[in-house]
């Protein structure tokens, strides 16, 4: 998968996003850029869904968080 480009709109924000996949060990993560931030998406098994895992995530708000996770798991089912 090549690097996917989309605009969301979360609670009336827009927000323009890059997401990156690469391969880590056995396991496709993202690294997902906005506003300036860069952010590494991977699988969470506690949550069901893709989350991010860096040490500054908490500053992504929740909805956004979804919002991206929920689009990062449609791009990769395809």
């Amino acid at each position: 998968m090549a690097e996917q480009r989309f605009q969301l709109v979360v609670d009336g924000v827009p927000y323009g996003i890059k997401a990156t996949p690469f391969q880590f060990n056995t396991e496709t993560r993202y690294k997902v850029s906005y506003d300036g931030e860069e952010h590494i998406f991977t699988w969470d098994s506690s949550l069901g869904r893709l989350a991010p895992i860096n040490d500054d995530s908490y500053t992504i708000p929740v909805n956004v968080e979804e919002a991206i996770a929920q689009r990062l798991q449609s791009i990769s089912r395809g």
